[in-house]
């Protein structure tokens, strides 16, 4: 079986972060005799065409180079609604990725178009599998429902990429019950990204530093990081921060650590890519994951794969992964208070939680290996290719 994805985010080379569960997800699923490839944005350096671990690329122009921002930055949304540039751009792109996704259809005559993020993906894999008659299978990873439950003109044309999809896939049951709710009707199969198993794993001997916190993920409002520099400055216990990302909030979030008066006790490492991460998961006591209304956090999953504890709010698709007192620790979402006193009861434990690590990883492991993965988007294809030919 051949299945085209459509993605705004797809690593740029081997190891890159960005979009890199798309490509566990497209390598794990050789092993269910599905062939994937893939139609993504350019970005400065990369060829037109290439393979990333044997998956065919693809990747557009939209846009003179110096406008090509849209994609990789993990912004889409802000940009296009705070610049008439941006939404040039975003027409442009949707042209440019429709046009490659009807070429790479004729040449690779895929069985399924999967469109990764409803928009503009998701638009763009309606017209493609109407156009072709090809069925289209839409997956909702978090920051494309806040688009629809937060722009209203966007609502509308979210119902309808849904309606026009064979099916539609979220990432975490919170997003089914968000999705349910903004497009009644639609009833979503909730099947989760993988995580690459072979590479988050446990450090055997090795020390953590008890005193060392950590955060990964993009420095934006909703990660919520500004809530982590609250709470440390409300800690009993010193302890130490590394924070591995970056952002629009990053200058924002180091003046209030220095207005916390916690800004010496706190490492900034911006990106970091995914061959680097499991050294800084490996090291740390704890991660912190302050984030609201989170689409899954893979974050979590890749740091439990490394037996680093995780303490998060209780919010969004984090309840998929963390089980208060089991896999993890839970936080009332936005309670800085309640935050500083679970980290340092946590610190302060005897082993500092180690049990929880190691329960997370056994639950990490069964729930999001690439293998698991592959073979329930592989049931979903052949239930929409059984549902197109009955």
């Amino acid at each position: 079986m051949n299945v085209l994805f459509l993605t705004h985010s797809f690593p740029r080379t081997e190891g890159d972060a960005a979009g890199s569960f798309i490509l566990r997800l497209a390598v794990a699923l050789r092993g269910e005799g599905v062939t994937v490839r893939v139609v993504a944005p350019a970005a400065p350096g990369l060829a037109a065409a290439e393979d990333i671990e044997g998956v065919g690329v693809e990747r557009f122009r939209y846009a003179p180079r110096r406008y090509e921002k849209l994609a990789y930055t993990g912004n889409m949304a802000g940009d296009v609604a705070s610049s008439w540039t941006a939404k040039l751009a975003l027409v442009s792109f949707l042209g440019s990725d429709f046009m490659h996704a009807v070429r790479a259809r004729r040449a690779f005559e895929p069985q399924v178009v999967h469109a990764h993020w409803w928009f503009p993906n998701g638009v763009v894999g309606t017209w493609v599998g109407g156009l072709a008659h090809i069925p289209l299978v839409t997956t909702l990873h978090g920051t494309d429902v806040r688009l629809a439950r937060k722009v209203g003109i966007a609502k509308p044309l979210f119902g309808h990429v849904l309606k026009h999809s064979a099916a539609v896939t979220t990432v975490s049951r919170w997003l089914k019950e968000e999705t349910e709710a903004l497009a009644p009707g639609i009833h979503p199969m909730v099947a989760p990204m993988p995580v690459a198993t072979d590479l988050f794993e446990p450090r055997p001997g090795s020390a953590r530093d008890a005193g060392r916190l950590l955060y990964v993920g993009r420095l934006t409002q909703q990660k919520g990081v500004e809530h982590l520099l609250y709470a440390m400055s409300a800690m009993k216990t010193p302890a130490q921060l590394d924070i591995v990302g970056d952002g629009p909030n990053r200058q924002s979030l180091e003046q209030l650590a220095q207005q916390l008066g916690v800004a010496s006790r706190i490492r900034w490492h911006g990106q970091l890519s995914q061959s680097e991460l499991p050294e800084v998961y490996q090291r740390a006591a704890a991660i912190v994951l302050p984030s609201m209304d989170e689409g899954l956090g893979l974050v979590a999953v890749e740091a439990l794969l490394c037996e680093t504890p995780v303490v998060a709010f209780d919010s969004g698709g984090l309840r998929d992964v963390i089980q208060h007192e089991k896999t993890g620790l839970l936080v009332q979402p936005g309670d800085r208070t309640a935050l500083a006193n679970t980290l340092d009861d946590l610190l302060g434990r005897d082993g500092r939680g180690s049990q929880l690590g190691r329960a997370g990883r056994l639950y990490a492991l069964s729930a999001f290996a690439p293998e698991s993965a592959a073979r329930r988007y592989a049931e979903i294809y052949r239930q929409v290719l059984g549902a197109r030919t009955s």
